[in-house]
């Protein structure tokens, strides 16, 4: 088949033969950031998206003609079986050296590490699980090799008690071996794993609610151990409990380095083996992971996204399959892990709706523990009524209006709404990047008394490019302290989370009917407000100043209709309690 009008970029860009076409008519796409971006589009319509580009219809036509005589090539996508003889039969089943431990708490990660074989290429050629019984439940999980004739399973038990486990492998000497481990009680600060609770919000297993009050930082993981340290030490000075991380490296503006491990052996130069994942990228994620857990921060895995120089973003099928449910085996067990499907799912030409759905099978099929999963947008929605989806991960698509549409989205999915991506507070030439803190805050409060959940990111100008929201580092931002705030009031409010009321002309407005009331003025400076609430009920009156964080109790009780004097600034609430209560 040949290379037409109408085939993206990114497909002509995947055939060496066909870039070089493309590259000698148009070198100036080369290395550009942008790459991303541009790869979704046909040459047309990248001809008239940038004016600074004289690509003339001639110009289009000549690469078109050249591009004629280059096939495209047809690709097979078939993954193969596992071996039946990789051990022959003077191998006895079960002789494996295994070591577990004897107890384990609950919701902890539980590891079987058993020594095997290494000859060929066990990440293809052993398959290997286990079944996990406790009573009349039992529960499958897969294991992993991790190098140099290791092996792991990972369990994370939900109950108290004493487990049984029997492994399962086409390598004979790790099939059938048998064990028992007891569950304790959770330890002190385990919680469980996130859940949906109430619809709208989330709670912890234990029933504790939660509020996700989370923070972007992309790549983190890749910055070197320094950095990585200092990110860990500014979080723990933060309300953030939760953070967006992608799992492979990430290129883009401000984030042009090399990362400090692959996730597969080869090098750029070189290529890949994505037979053959390096064992050492993912023990490094997993200490990353181990360290956001002890700081109590859940770990939003972003499992694919468009940003790559590499070539992770554009792995055949069975790569792409074999990749999760690989890191789907190291990290379900962990109780503070999110799945996120992607950063941007609507940038990355070289995945369908299809190949969406069937990675949300595999994630699913091969996590026993159920964990929080969504998808995340650049330009178009995901379909959030997917069953698969627990909850809404919303990138703005209006450049001001985000948080004011939490209330839609909820009626339109019937499930809770994250906005991860509202803009970042900064100062660099993007749009979504240079919002204020003032901005940043009102958003907060605005999808808050929405009865949403907005996120936090960071992308201030720094002399070497360490901007929170990619390489992590430290925050020098105001908003983080007036999130805390917030957090703290959303702490105190219904215990069920806030959820919106009917609002008045100008103001949103949360809580419980009769008991709880939140209103919201933003951008309006109201030097009083009044208020008719229903006869015979008396409340408590808090003026709360939002951007200095301050709460005002006013003296005496309030009922039915009445007025509060404000002071006639931007960024006040107003809330209302029964008295008592």
């Amino acid at each position: 088949m040949a290379f037409t009008e109408q085939t993206k970029l990114g497909k002509i860009w995947a055939n060496q033969e066909a870039r070089d076409v493309v590259l000698k008519h148009l070198p100036e796409i080369a290395g550009s950031p942008y790459l991303s971006f541009w790869k979704r589009r046909t040459l047309p319509e990248l001809a008239v998206s940038n004016q600074a580009w004289a690509w003339t219809q001639e110009h289009l036509e000549n690469i078109f003609k050249e591009l004629a005589d280059v096939q495209e090539e047809t690709e097979f996508f078939k993954d193969t079986a596992p071996p039946a003889d990789y051990e022959d039969e003077s191998v006895p089943v079960g002789s494996a050296t295994f070591t577990a431990p004897q107890f384990a708490g609950k919701w902890d990660v539980f590891e079987i590490t058993l020594q095997g074989p290494s000859h060929g290429n066990p990440f293809m050629d052993v398959q290997l699980s286990a079944e996990f019984t406790l009573g009349d439940r039992i529960l499958h999980t897969s294991g992993f090799y991790d190098g140099e004739g290791l092996y792991r399973i990972r369990f994370m038990p939900d109950t108290e008690g004493t487990w049984t486990f029997r492994t399962k492998s086409t390598a004979r000497s790790l099939n059938g071996i048998d064990g028992s481990f007891i569950c304790q009680a959770a330890p002190a600060g385990n919680k469980g794993p996130v859940r949906v609770k109430n619809t709208f919000h989330f709670a912890y297993e234990d029933g504790t609610p939660y509020l996700p009050i989370g923070t972007t930082c992309y790549a983190w993981t890749h910055q070197g151990r320094e950095l990585e340290e200092q990110t860990l030490e500014t979080l723990q000075s933060t309300p953030f409990n939760k953070i967006r991380m992608c799992v492979f490296p990430k290129s883009y503006l401000y984030n042009l380095n090399e990362p400090v491990y692959y996730p597969y052996e080869g090098s750029p130069e070189k290529g890949w083996d994505y037979t053959r994942f390096n064992p050492e990228f993912f023990r490094h994620l997993e200490e990353r992971v181990a360290d956001l857990g002890r700081l109590g921060i859940e770990a939003d895995l972003i499992l694919f996204h468009p940003y790559d120089r590499w070539g992770f973003s554009e792995m055949k099928k069975p790569d792409d399959d074999r990749y999760l449910r690989y890191i789907a085996a190291r990290l379900s067990a962990y109780r503070h892990v999110w799945w996120s499907l992607a950063n941007e799912y609507d940038l990355m030409w070289s995945k369908e709706t299809e190949d969406w759905e069937r990675f949300a099978q595999i994630i699913t099929d091969h996590d026993p523990y159920r964990h929080l999963i969504s998808i995340h947008n650049c330009f178009a929605f995901y379909d959030y009524n997917r069953p698969w989806v627990t909850h809404c991960s919303i990138q703005r698509i209006d450049v001001y209006k985000t948080a004011e549409n939490t209330d839609q989205w909820r009626n339109d999915w019937n499930k809770p709404v994250v906005i991860d991506e509202c803009a970042y507070e900064g100062d660099i030439g993007m749009g979504w990047g240079n919002i204020t803190g003032q901005e940043m805050v009102r958003r907060f409060w605005e999808g808050a008394v929405r009865g949403g959940y907005v996120g936090h990111g960071e992308t201030y100008m720094h002399p070497d490019d360490i901007l929170w929201w990619s390489k992590g580092g430290q925050l020098y931002g105001s908003s983080p302290q007036r999130i805390a705030f917030l957090t703290k009031i959303m702490e105190n409010g219904p215990e069920g989370g806030l959820n919106p009321l009917k609002s008045e002309f100008d103001a949103p407005c949360a809580g419980i009917p009769d008991e709880y009331y939140l209103f919201y003025y933003g951008f309006n400076q109201p030097r009083y407000r009044q208020f008719n609430m229903k006869p015979g009920i008396r409340y408590r009156v808090d003026v709360i100043d939002t951007w200095e964080m301050t709460v005002t109790e006013l003296d005496g009780a309030y009922e039915g209709a009445f007025r509060i004097e404000l002071p006639g600034k931007q960024y006040m609430a107003v809330r209302l309690r029964k008295a008592g209560i």
